[in-house]
């Protein structure tokens, strides 16, 4: 019998033996390989592996909101500082290089005139490109106008003159003309015509005489009165010569037209009708603010009216009215009478 039969059990115990020792190799060889690419423990950056740079003060962030903090209001210059943007700061369009600071003393007014500090006062913000143009209280006034006005901004009760706001819409005239016809005795007959195709007349047979009123009814019912006439001499249009022409003296008696006279001459032809035309002139008005804006209302020239229109008190005179504007005396809040001249489609603004 050979020695391996006889110790087999010794021999296979001795190669289990050096195989496990093998397999121990192997496995520390290949943990030290893993180690090296990716490290098991963080070091910091560097020594070749993965570790995130700082991460060492991810417990200490940790640790830090855990602890009961108090929130107190930072401030510069005893002015509450916001606590993720700071001091809140603007730029002009113009300027957009050049932050604002609104309470500096030295800062321009973002938009002029308006001063900085009027934004803040008024709890508005000038943030906008318009925010002079801007209507807060919704009073049909812009805070430009209102700064100018010194009104609030924020109430829709407190607000500048309305005469700012009156528009001058369009005219709406009557062109008319009185025609004296041959006169006997100091009587004359008259007929009457206007641009909405009325007429009157009075006939040689009714003749006025001085001091009489007329038309007796119907289109202008009593609105003139003959004054009487005179012969004056003149040079003849057509023939160059002088001549004696008869000049019939008119005087309105219409409200607001009440002491005007015309002189017409006697007879008035035809071709010279227009030389003599007269205008009964009525302004349509609106006024942009309070809630009116585009509510047309009519006004004669002459007459006293209110604003807003239903106010008791007409505290306005419409002076004059033509087809290009029209000119408005009031009283101010100082009591000087002023005088405001409106083009037509456009509105009275302040000046600055």
């Amino acid at each position: 019998m050979s020695w391996f039969s006889k110790n087999y059990e010794k021999a296979a115990l001795g190669g289990a033996a050096v195989i496990a020792l093998g397999l121990c190799y192997l496995g520390w060889s290949k943990r030290s390989g893993v180690t090296e690419d990716f490290a098991n423990d963080l070091k910091g950056s560097g020594n070749n592996n993965t570790a995130v740079a700082s991460a060492d003060l991810i417990p200490k962030a940790l640790q830090s909101m855990k602890l009961d903090r108090v929130w107190t209001q930072a401030l510069y210059n005893e002015r509450p500082v916001d606590l993720f943007t700071g001091i809140p700061l603007f730029i002009k369009s113009s300027e957009p290089e050049k932050p604002v600071d609104l309470l500096a003393p030295s800062a321009t007014p973002v938009h002029p005139p308006i001063p900085n500090t009027w934004w803040i006062e008024h709890r508005l913000s000038p943030e906008f490109a318009d925010s002079a143009n801007r209507d807060p209280d919704g009073d049909g006034y812009s805070n430009k106008e209102e700064y100018l006005a010194k009104t609030d901004p924020n109430n829709a009760k407190s607000i500048p003159a309305l005469i700012a706001k009156l528009m001058y819409v369009k005219d709406e005239s009557l062109a008319w003309v009185l025609r004296p016809g041959y006169g006997d005795g100091g009587k004359f007959p008259f007929t009457y015509e206007d641009s909405k195709r009325q007429k009157n007349k009075v006939t040689a047979g009714e003749a006025v005489a001085p001091g009489g009123l007329f038309f007796s009814k119907d289109v202008m019912k009593d609105r003139f009165k003959l004054l009487g006439h005179a012969i004056r001499r003149e040079i003849s249009k057509s023939t160059k010569v002088e001549i004696e022409v008869t000049i019939v003296r008119i005087e309105d008696q219409r409200p607001n037209k009440k002491g005007d006279v015309y002189e017409i001459p006697s007879p008035l032809q035809e071709e010279r009708k227009n030389e003599h035309l007269q205008y009964d002139r009525t302004a349509v008005l609106s006024l942009e603010a309070i809630g009116l804006g585009g509510k047309e209302f009519k006004v004669e020239e002459r007459t006293t009216f209110a604003l807003p229109p239903n106010a008791p008190k007409k505290e306005y005179l419409l002076k004059k009215v033509t087809p290009a504007s029209i000119t408005v005396e009031y009283t101010d809040s100082e009591g000087k009478t002023k005088t405001l001249e409106i083009t037509k489609g456009s509105l009275s603004q302040p000046a600055e």
